[in-house]
């Protein structure tokens, strides 16, 4: 059947012979160039590009400035394709507005455009050219554009009488037609292709029309048959004798999903025809220029004064609708004109879930909705669950329809973040480009609008903004942003690179500020840049972090920018012992940290670092002259090294020099000498004057190198109060125990009998538990 969608009112005021058409699958909006470029046509004369909604209501027009246009046609995403002559393709939004522009490559270019076909495949859209050179090249996907030139068909010296894309196993192919012969191109082959049960006779084919589905194929021969069959060729559904030989204006599939019947329309001048696998056909006298497009579940014809849906009927309708029918669906009908007996009657069904009639009710009212000729998108049923609501909501943004769209999410209860927080985020996208209005009238009306609306990012309007070439009012936006990190991007973006540090530092993110920072360095001069941290104490912090580790030459300059000799001498300290390989580099690398501490007024560690400096000196001559390795020692080292190489002469001396405490001193010489066992010269040492530490640590050293016999030399020079600690380290517990007796020492007798054990010491035990009997009775 055949029922009208809209009386046109778009007041055409040329056939639509005169002009390149697109429309768009899905009820989508209309596109017509005028006054194309034809001989009879005026050359000054500029044709006119159109877009229109599917009810006839203009949604744009735009005088066409740019080259010869061979094609229009639809992407996916609703964005209009304009396929010049030189091979470029212009890309237009729903009202208008250019988007972008990409070429179809040099060879397109020299040999310029015949023809050529917008097409959609599961990978995007696609676009696919026939040059004058009568070679093919084609993008399967026009958002990610990879060109593929075609092999070449051997022998064609001519434009093919017809050609189409054809999509299978998820690649786009051409077939084409050359007289009586087909063939199907792919990236790599030419493959001349055979159709089974094609009627003979055929001199050449004339139309080719692929389904909405891809599935299906129909070709118009010569000879007036029309071959309908399988995309793969492998099968024939039909063949039509239409005997009608003059080429059709256009040729498409009308099928319905799901359905057996298979049915092509055919459109000449003054007549249309629905041909399919009956002997009979179904055919309309056409009174003016008529347009088909094909969809998922019919075809939809528009003229100057009418758009009309040819679809298949469905089996459940003419039984519901034919004279005299008894099916349930007709008696319920029947009722329903009586009552409503539909929403009624399911009241008196037991276990009815109301779920599906609910679903059904919305989703009618939806269609209805946006049926309405203000809206003009006459989606099907089939179409509609086909396309997705998510899918009809954006089209409805595109269209600017905000109230529906919003409209529909609240009736639907869909999420915020899914619904009506996008369409106000969309909405808030569009509010920036009336540029007739203030910006702080703008910033002002979206925040009243979208508050805190979840899913809504205010730093996204804010770069739609900025690409319309308001600065400020993105900045302004930014200022509603919650998140820092979708702020500082965008500011950079803009260059405002100081205020981008501010809201980093704010955010306490330490990784965004050093992303400024390092964006700032590389965009101001360095005084200027240095000028920028000090103001941001944080920033500073952090960068100065950075070059510690990164850049050691900027850090020095900016402790010498800030007059900061306590971390510039800091600074001339490490580089001494991690940048300098040199002992010379490495004394002046010092010598620049003393003048920076002198000038810090750290006296001490002026004076460490001067120490330092002397060292360094001093161990360069012992090396020289002692050999060895002397440099980066401790003085203690140096000292114990010296000891250990027997010059002790000259450990004294460094010891005088480096003022090392006599204590200190002893202990570093009575370590030495056991170290190196020499308890001659140790027996020596401990006599060349009294012992500032005592002699226990002689005992103590000693015995840690396992030699009772010197130990027992030097436990009888203890001073009384470390006596019994000294005998009992060179294990004789029983003098010890005459000493702590001798003592009365309660604290020296309790330690001696710690160490006593019950099989030998037995009378050392009994002889202090006397001692101790006695004293207490004292």
């Amino acid at each position: 059947r055949k029922y009208e969608l809209y009386s046109m009112d778009w007041d055409l005021k040329e056939e639509l012979r005169d002009c390149l058409v697109a429309a768009a699958p899905y009820g989508g909006p209309i596109a017509l160039l005028r006054n194309l470029w034809r001989k009879e046509k005026a050359a000054s004369v500029r044709p006119v590009l159109e877009i229109y909604s599917a009810s006839g209501m203009p949604l744009a027009s735009l005088m066409w400035k740019s080259g010869p246009v061979v094609s229009l046609g639809w992407s996916a995403e609703e964005e209009l394709l304009c396929v010049q002559e030189d091979g470029v393709v212009l890309v237009y939004g729903l009202h208008g507005d250019f988007r972008r522009h990409f070429s179809m490559g040099n060879e397109v270019l020299q040999n310029r455009v015949l023809d050529a076909r917008i097409f959609h495949t599961e990978l995007g859209s696609g676009v696919a050219i026939l040059t004058g050179a009568h070679r093919f090249t084609l993008s399967a996907n026009v958002s990610d554009l990879k060109l593929r030139r075609m092999p070449e068909v051997p022998g064609l010296q001519s434009a093919p009488s017809c050609w189409t894309t054809l999509c299978r196993d998820r690649v786009a192919h051409i077939l084409l037609a050359v007289g009586p012969d087909l063939y199907l191109l792919d990236h790599a082959t030419c493959s001349p292709v055979t159709l089974p049960g094609l009627a003979p006779g055929v001199s050449s084919f004339l139309q080719m029309a692929v389904s909405f589905t891809s599935r299906h194929l129909a070709l118009f021969t010569d000879t007036g048959y029309i071959w309908m069959g399988t995309a793969s060729f492998k099968e024939k559904l039909c063949e039509f004798n239409c005997n009608i030989r003059a080429p059709p204006k256009q040729m498409v599939w009308c099928s319905r999903p799901r359905s057996k019947e298979r049915a092509v329309v055919v459109a000449w001048e003054r007549r249309l025809m629905v041909v399919g696998d009956t002997p009979e056909s179904i055919q309309f006298v056409l009174d003016e220029d008529s347009y088909l497009v094909p969809e998922l579940d019919g075809v939809r014809i528009f003229s100057r004064t009418t758009h009309e849906f040819l679809h298949e009927v469905p089996v459940a309708s003419e039984e519901i609708f034919k004279i005299a029918s008894m099916a349930p669906g007709a008696l319920l009908l029947e009722a329903q004109k009586e009552y409503e007996a539909a929403s009624f009657g399911k009241c008196f069904l037991d276990r009815f879930p109301p779920d599906s009639f609910v679903r059904m009710c919305q989703d009618l009212r939806i269609l209805n909705a946006i049926r309405d000729y203000h809206i003009g998108i006459p989606l099907t049923y089939s179409q509609y669950k086909q396309l997705t609501i998510q899918v009809l909501l954006d089209r409805l943004v595109l269209r600017r329809l905000y109230p529906l769209a919003i409209q529909i999410c609240e009736y639907l209860r869909l999420p915020e973040v899914q619904g009506v927080s996008r369409i106000l985020a969309h909405w808030a996208c569009y509010k920036v480009q009336q540029k007739d209005v203030s910006d702080e009238d703008v910033a002002r009306a979206i925040n009243q609008k979208l508050g805190d609306t979840p899913g809504v990012s205010y730093s996204d309007i804010a770069a739609r903004a900025y690409g319309c070439g308001r600065t400020e009012l993105a900045i302004k936006l930014l200022e509603y942003e919650p998140r820092s990190g979708e702020q500082v991007p965008l500011l950079l973006k803009m260059k405002r690179s100081k205020l981008a540090l501010s809201k980093a530092i704010e955010s306490g993110d330490t990784d965004l500020v050093f992303t400024v920072l390092l964006h700032l360095k590389n965009e101001l001069n360095r005084g200027d840049f240095f000028m920028t941290l000090r103001n941001q104490p944080m920033a500073l912090s952090l960068y100065r972090q950075f070059c510690k580790h990164q850049e050691l030459e900027t850090l020095k300059d900016l402790y010498n920018q800030d007059d900061n000799h306590q971390e510039l001498g800091s600074f001339h300290i490490r580089a001494s012992y991690t940048a300098e390989e040199h002992i010379e580099g490495r004394v002046a690398a010092l010598q620049k940290a003393a003048e920076a501490f002198n000038k810090a007024k750290n006296d001490f560690a002026a004076k460490a670092t001067e120490d330092q400096m002397r060292l360094l000196r001093l161990q360069r001559c012992l090396e020289d002259e002692l050999g060895g390795r002397f440099l980066d020692l401790s003085v203690h080292d140096t000292v114990t090294t010296l000891i250990l190489g027997g010059h002790n002469k000259r450990a004294e001396q460094v010891a005088r020099d480096f003022r090392i405490p006599d204590k200190r001193l002893w202990w570093l010489k009575l370590t030495a000498l056991a170290d190196l066992e020499d308890w001659e010269e140790l027996e020596k040492f401990s006599k060349s004057k009294k012992s500032p530490i005592g002699y226990l640590p002689f005992v103590e050293i000693c015995m840690k190198q396992h030699n009772k016999y010197e130990a027992k030399k030097y436990a009888s020079r203890v001073g009384p109060e470390q006596k019994v600690k000294a005998l009992l380290l060179v294990g004789d517990v029983a003098q010890a125990a005459d000493v702590a007796i001798e003592h009365r020492n309660e604290a020296e007798m309790s330690l001696v009998l710690s160490h006593c054990t019950g099989a030998t010491d037995g009378a050392t035990v009994d002889k202090i538990q006397r001692a101790r009997a006695q004293a207490q009775k004292k």
